[in-house]
């Protein structure tokens, strides 16, 4: 039990409340009966990046100690959508849509989780029964007041922004799919704390074991502050290009590498401990830590030989300077003379002609190794003409005829 409870301790931000979590692993274990692990999932947002394995990771654990994984896919939730940090109302998702976002889900869930031992559920297979007064019935178990103290909720309330009906029953459905599934433990991201208590309050109510809560920490993404997001455009992807991946992960603040470590690894508990007690004594340098880490993330997306070739990969250009082994190859058909700007922009390298402006002007574009000082240069582009934007991401163009 004490085994069980530190691996599952590690890297939580709170356990709600410790001493049932403690009971609910030993009266697994002397029963024999695995715990059911709820994770529930709002499917608006499918693409995956290293911010969303950290629950992932944390199920994984739970996975390799024999317990159940059940996994929640909102399409009834996910119709509201979850109000949760939002200062006004979701969109509403379309059957199609939360299906087509579920696969995706899966596909990449897959390689982190063992799909075929996962229980996967939508919760229309229970709220769609719900008849009218079974609804009234749900709503009768809290308050306004205590839906009102969420702090999303009480802000827009203090703004006199308005609060749709229909987003009240978002904690509350959630809360319900606990009670349907009899779930022991509930995962979320800290942020998710008052929805994941509900399906405890609510479990309550309906005359069911509670559930212990879990709460995993939300991590900064690349830039050290921002929690990693996509739309701040400082995640690593899943999916993404074993270089890229391992380069990304090379830029990450030092003073993160510990929080990395435990959270978006799969190394085992021990070995996290030495790696963070060696940096921290001065064992192991930050950079040999830092590759450590870049390596096993890569790994353990792509396999042991594209980590090892991506690491070569880095010592050879950030480390000796020279071009990567292998370098995408982009068409090119447009003006055998163009702007650097418009030719960056037409590439799709940079997303608007200002920003490729600021890249300039910081440096971060050369062509066939050479830095572009002037925003005014005209490019004469041949095939084979090699870009660099930023640190890491390197083009080949392959010319056509003009």
């Amino acid at each position: 039990m004490e085994r069980q409870f530190a691996i599952f301790q590690n890297g939580t931000n709170e356990i709600i409340p410790e001493d049932e979590f403690k009971n609910k692993i030993a009266k697994s274990i002397t029963n024999n009966i695995p715990m059911k692990i709820k994770l529930g999932l709002d499917p608006s947002a499918p693409d995956i990046h290293l911010g969303h394995t950290v629950v992932l990771n944390k199920l994984k654990q739970f996975q390799e100690n024999g317990h159940v994984i059940q996994l929640i896919i909102g399409d009834y939730t996910g119709k509201i959508g979850d109000p949760t940090g939002k200062s006004a109302a979701r969109k509403q998702l379309t059957d199609e849509e939360v299906k087509r976002n579920a696969k995706t889900y899966f596909e990449q869930f897959s390689k982190v989780l063992d799909m075929d031992k996962v229980e996967l559920h939508y919760n229309s297979e229970w709220l769609a029964r719900l008849d009218f007064a079974g609804v009234i019935q749900m709503a009768a178990k809290t308050t306004v007041a205590r839906l009102l103290e969420r702090n999303d909720f009480a802000e827009r309330y203090a703004t006199n922004k308005p609060i749709s009906l229909h987003e009240f029953f978002y904690p509350l459905m959630q809360g319900y799919d606990s009670v349907a599934l009899e779930c022991d433990v509930e995962l979320g991201g800290n942020d998710q704390h008052f929805n994941l208590l509900m399906g405890r309050h609510l479990q309550e109510q309906y005359g069911k074991e509670k559930q212990v809560v879990l709460t995993v920490p939300l991590i900064e993404g690349l830039d050290g502050v921002e929690k990693m997001s996509k739309s701040k455009n400082n995640y690593i992807g899943i999916d993404e290009d074993p270089n890229q991946m391992y380069g990304k992960t090379m830029s990450i603040p030092d003073h993160l590498m510990t929080k990395y470590f435990h959270l978006v690894t799969d190394l085992a508990l021990e070995e996290k401990m030495k790696i963070a007690h060696d940096v921290e004594a001065g064992l192991l340098h930050p950079r040999d830590a830092k590759m450590l880490l870049a390596r096993t993330i890569v790994r353990m997306y792509h396999g042991e030989a594209a980590a090892v070739q991506a690491e070569e990969n880095f010592k050879n250009v950030f480390q000796k300077g020279a071009l990567p082994a292998h370098i995408p190859a982009m068409r090119w058909d447009g003006d055998k003379t163009i702007n650097i700007i418009d030719l960056l922009v037409q590439l799709k390298l940079q997303p608007s002609k200002s920003e490729a402006r600021k890249m300039i002007q910081n440096g971060g574009i050369r062509i066939n190794g050479e830095k572009v000082n002037d925003i005014h240069d005209a490019v004469h582009v041949t095939d084979g003409l090699i870009i660099q934007v930023g640190k890491r991401k390197f083009v080949k163009l392959q010319a056509g005829e003009v």
